[in-house]
């Protein structure tokens, strides 16, 4: 249900945990099991944030580790500084975080920071030898020059946006890396949300 996305050490901590391991959706499987949780059914507000806390919060209790999560701030935890220095992440073309093996709808949903050696990422960034479809597939152009969140907003309101809506961002749907994996009832809840 979820999965390590890049570790990122560092360096000497008093106590010792000095690894933080991002921790994401493993797609497709993620999502009916969040679904049959009780806090997607409860009706209350942020489940999936509840959902993501208590489930990262027992895993670090077993693995006598600290969960961090990219919500509950300010402050906020470095979550986009940890994942450019895992070496598992780099900027896209159009400027979000792309994974190795999740592309463009990457998410976090909390970290461990624990005591575990550090390894290097050696992945091979795969914008490199992209075609770049990302770029071209925004119907409103919403990243032409940066990322223009008002059009976008405007476009996924419209009854012309409803594809985005319902399936996710046309842009990352487009990344070749990690395609397919985002079932269309976690897109449509994500843009819920951003909305």
């Amino acid at each position: 249900m979820l999965r390590p996305l890049g570790l990122q050490h560092l360096g000497d901590c008093p106590d010792g945990a000095s690894t933080i391991s991002l921790i994401g959706p493993d797609e497709p499987r993620f999502w009916p099991i969040f679904e049959a949780s009780n806090e997607y059914r409860d009706g209350r507000d942020n489940p999936l944030d509840r959902w993501s806390e208590r489930v990262i919060s027992k895993i670090a209790e077993d693995c006598d580790a600290e969960a961090l999560f990219p919500f509950g701030g300010p402050p906020y935890a470095p979550f986009f500084t940890w994942a450019k220095r895992s070496g598992r992440f780099w900027a896209s073309p159009i400027d979000f975080l792309v994974h190795d093996a999740a592309g463009l709808f990457v998410s976090f949903r909390g970290a461990l920071r624990w005591s575990l050696p550090a390894q290097a990422g050696n992945a091979s960034q795969p914008c490199l030898t992209c075609t770049e479809p990302c770029k071209t597939a925004c119907p409103v152009d919403a990243f032409k020059d940066g990322y223009d969140v008002a059009a976008c907003k405007a476009h996924v309101i419209s009854d012309a946006g409803r594809d985005c809506r319902t399936r996710g961002c046309l842009a990352r749907r487009a990344c070749p890396v990690g395609q397919g994996n985002r079932l269309s009832a976690q897109a449509a809840f994500h843009m819920e949300a951003f909305l």
